[in-house]
Parts: C-alpha cells; structure tokens; sequence
C-alpha cells in the first residue's frame, strides 16, 4: 500500500478520466516490461568482485565473520551474478573508519551509512568525491528502484539531494504497519483482576499505576527510560516528543521544537506527581533494557514501554512459565479526555529513515553497471522475496500466493537469529520491506493487538523529512544542539524528580532559546524550505 499524498491528489484533480487512465495503463505496462527486462539480465556474465562496505548486526554475527557467509548473500551473489567481498567497520565506529577510508583514497566499490550524517549533507559527499551521483546510472541501469521512485513523489523527494541528485538505494518502508513496532503495555490479567480497563486517557493511566501499586504490590509500577516516557505520553499533553527529529517537527509548514512547547509544563506538572508517588521506576534515570526485562518479569512493574516482538514476544512466554494466566495488552496513546481517539503525535518511524541501510556507489568503484545491477535486485519482485523472506523452499514457501516462513524461522529458538541467516527483512538495508514479514513475525494475538493500537498516530504527517544541511549550516547546528541537547537531558531529569521546580518552565525555555534554538529553527526552516523546491 503505497502511501498517498494530498499533493498527488491534488495533481490529478481536473484531469481528463481518460487520461488518467492511459497514463495508469502506460505505467502498468512499462512496469511489466522493466520486470521482465530485470529477469532476462540476471545472473550478469561477469568476474568481478566488488567490495561492499557496512555494519555487521550482531544477530547476523551468529553465523559467521561477515555477510558473505550467510545463505543469504551466497544466494543473492548467486542469483545477480555478482560476487562481493564484505567490509565491516567495528560497530558503533561507522564515522571513524569511514573518515579514515576517505583520508586514504581506499573508497569500496558500496557503502551503507547514515549519508545525510555527512559534514555538508550527500551533498557534499558528491562534492568530495565519496560518493556517485546516481541521476545517469540509475536511469540505465536501475529500472526497479526507478520504478518506485516514480510512482511516489513523496519518496523521490527525500532520496535527493536540494539540487535532485540521487545518492542512495534508500531502505524503505512503504506500508503504515510498519511505521510502528514500539509503544505502552501492561499487565492486561492484573486489569482484569482489579476491575479495570485498559487506560486511554493519563487520568486513567494515573489510577491504574496508583491501583498496581498499591493492590498489586508493584514497587516499580512503570518502568520506562526517559526518552520513551517523553514519547508515550506526549499526545495527552498535545506537543510532538518523538525521537525522529530529536523534537524537531513541521506543522502547516512551520518547523517547530517540541521541548520547548507550552504543553510541556503540564506534562512535567504530572510526571514529578507520579515520581513523587512511586509510579515511576525510582531508577527511571539508569533504566536499561535488561532493567525492564527484569521488572516485568519478576512482577515488579506492570506497565512498560517496549516492542512487540523483542517486548511482548519475550515477555509473555516468560510471565507464562510462572503463572499461565499472565497476560500481556499494548495500550493506545493516552489522550488528554476521554473520547479523543485521533493520537495526533503517538511516535511513528519514518517512512524512509536516512539513518540506516542506505546504500551509495563510491567514485572508486569502476564496474558501475555491476554494483548497480546488484543493488536494484533487491527492488525486483524476485528481489524483494529474496531481502524479506529469504530462499523459497528453506525459509518460507508459496501458500496461495502468501510468502510464508517455514518452520525453521518460525520454530527457531531465537527467530531473529536464524531470520538473519536467510534474510533482512527484519532490519534494514537496501530494499522495500514488505509487510507480509510483520503479519506472521507478529504471530502471538497480543502482538497484533498491540500494533494495531500504536498504529493509531498521525505522527507521520509532522515529521521533519530528511532536509539537508550545508556545511556551515551543519557546523552551527551541531555546535548550538550540543549545548542545548545536554541541557534539555539535564532538566528534563531535574523537572521530573523535583530537584528544579516545574514553576522555572519559563526560564528554562528562555535558557534553550539563549543558546540559540531560534538560529537552528531559522536554518531548518530555510532548509526545509529548499527541501520541498526539489
């Protein structure tokens, strides 16, 4: 389900039916041409091997030194024709290796990162020689992924650069299921037991945490970590918290920051009344995963914040082994009053997030039309069964035209480790994720209760898509966030345990524009700005 934008609609409106239909007609039959085409070139007749730098997830880790060893990449090599030899830069040091590729003229022939991390944007990159512009070479050489990018504007417009370079094989996700995979939980049993329903407004998120306290014995009756908390329960207080953006959103147009906001008073107003009253994990500061795993398990908290699959798909079999009658329910974003149902800014992901999976050809790379040929199998129908389900026969098979998992994805002891010997799917990377994998990776009721609840957002629409900064608009940005990003981490912990009374709201917001938030908001807006002229 392609996602629909008000501007393409617009675009349609008064045209001829006819002609709308031709052109439907015409894209339907060049996109039946272009697959065909794609299946006659591969395996493509050559020897050379390509190298292919990125990061090494460490599920994908289990079975072997690189992805080179997994079934997976000997199938796609096999398939495209195309050999490659893998580079993996040590994990979380992505920035350095690369700095130090490009200081040696040592550029692989691919490469994932987070381009758009790049001092001065891909823009730049191109600029400097790291990386290919990719307008000429997709055009010959990647009708998949042309494919895609023209038939969404909205897309096509985020894998450029100001100027309409394309630089990437973008990772996307194109269905609204797959926007949401966190959210708030709780003890669905313990609701039942104490007479409660599951909590829509904070009123009702106050009584249940106050009753699991005080009935249930819970010494920790959510624990959470900050910046989840932030997120969950933001939409209550009407201001945009997610992660995506650091706090940074458009509305009609208008670049915001969500720290800032009004709103936000109200929402520290509540969380210290909660902390004070141990609602909150007293550690909420340090909380880790392994905290929450804890606390959950051991029935000291009863509500989290947490994922469907590495959240409710571990917690709940664990409760279960205790007391069988352990149930777990994902809970929608709390509203300010009772009966509000649209969850204006419940957190989403990005439909194509910049951060992760991002292929680029470097200008090192002499056998442009192989790597590219590589590359734009993933697009392929073939391609995107291959990246999402893994090899038919092995990982999943046909049923009635459905790509379903077999037994040793389904069984496995640890289904993301053995996903990551036959597929991505489940992570990221160069390709389209297809839906079909969360429907049945989602195979417990709990799990699909609970995403069809966090899906309830219109967060996607004030998302601030992937501007790009020019040098020194990047420079004076990262200089004027670092100070702020450090201050906000401080009094949002201050605000919420008491130590700086919530009545200073207003100094701190004149703190945060002081150091410069009006500058960042006047670069963003203008990039923004340059952003929609492409």
């Amino acid at each position: 389900k392609l996602r629909r934008r008000k501007d393409e609609e617009i675009t349609n409106q008064g045209r001829p039916a006819s002609l709308v239909l031709i052109v439907g007609v015409f894209i339907l039959l060049v996109s039946g041409l272009s697959d065909a085409l794609a299946k006659s070139i591969y395996p493509l007749a050559t020897e050379q091997t390509l190298t292919y730098w990125s990061s090494f997830p460490a599920a994908a880790s289990k079975h072997g030194i690189t992805f080179g060893d997994t079934p997976f990449y000997k199938e796609l090599v096999k398939r495209t024709g195309v050999k490659v030899k893998f580079i993996h830069p040590p994990w979380g040091q992505e920035a350095q290796q690369l700095n130090l590729m490009i200081a040696a003229g040592d550029l692989p022939d691919m490469m994932e990162y987070t381009w758009l991390n790049y001092p001065g944007g891909p823009e730049k990159a191109i600029q400097d020689g790291v990386i290919a512009d990719l307008n000429p070479i997709i055009n010959k050489y990647a009708p998949n992924l042309r494919r895609i990018l023209r038939s969404n504007r909205e897309i096509d417009k985020m894998v450029k650069t100001d100027t309409g370079k394309y630089y990437v094989f973008p990772f996307l996700r194109l269905d609204d299921s797959l926007l949401v995979y966190m959210g708030p939980m709780l003890r669905a049993d313990w609701l039942k037991e104490l007479g409660l329903e599951v909590p829509t407004t904070i009123d009702e998120w106050y009584t249940v945490l106050k009753a699991f306290k005080e009935k249930k014995g819970a010494t920790a009756p959510l624990t959470i970590t900050a910046g989840a908390l932030r997120e969950d329960f933001a939409n209550a207080f009407n201001f945009f918290a997610p992660s995506i953006g650091n706090g940074f959103y458009v509305d009609r147009g208008k670049v915001k920051y969500g720290w800032i906001d009004p709103n936000m008073k109200n929402f520290y107003i509540t969380m210290n009344k909660w902390y004070k009253e141990g609602l909150l994990d007293p550690n909420f500061a340090t909380v880790s995963s392994k905290t929450i795993d804890a606390n959950i398990v051991s029935g000291k908290s009863g509500a989290a914040h947490g994922s469907g699959g590495s959240g409710i798909g571990r917690w709940l079999p664990a409760l279960r082994e205790k007391d069988p009658k352990a149930d777990l329910a994902g809970c929608p974003w709390p509203a300010a009053k009772k009966g509000e149902k649209i969850a204006k800014f419940g957190p989403s992901q990005a439909i194509w997030p910049g951060e992760a999976g991002n292929a680029a050809i470097s200008t090192k790379c002499k056998h442009v039309e192989e790597a590219v040929r590589f590359l734009d199998y993933n697009y392929s129908p073939e391609g995107n069964l291959l990246m999402n389900f893994g090899i038919e026969g092995i990982s999943y098979k046909m049923v009635d035209g459905y790509p379903t998992y077999t037994d040793t994805i389904m069984k496995a002891s640890a289904i993301t480790q053995e996903m990551s010997r036959y597929m991505r799917g489940h992570t990221n990377g160069p390709f389209v994720q297809d839906p079909r994998y969360l429907e049945q990776y989602y195979a417990l009721p709990q799990q699909k209760q609970a995403q069809a609840e966090w899906m309830k957002t219109e967060a996607v629409k004030y998302h601030l898509p992937p501007i790009s900064l020019t040098n020194e608009e990047s420079s004076e940005v990262a200089k004027i966030m670092s100070e702020i990003d450090t201050y906000n981490s401080e009094m949002f912990m201050k605000f919420i345990m008491g130590t700086e009374p919530v009545e200073n709201f207003d100094k701190y917001v004149a703190q945060v524009k002081k150091l410069g938030i009006d500058r960042v908001l006047e670069i963003y807006q203008a990039a923004y700005a340059r952003y929609r002229r492409r």
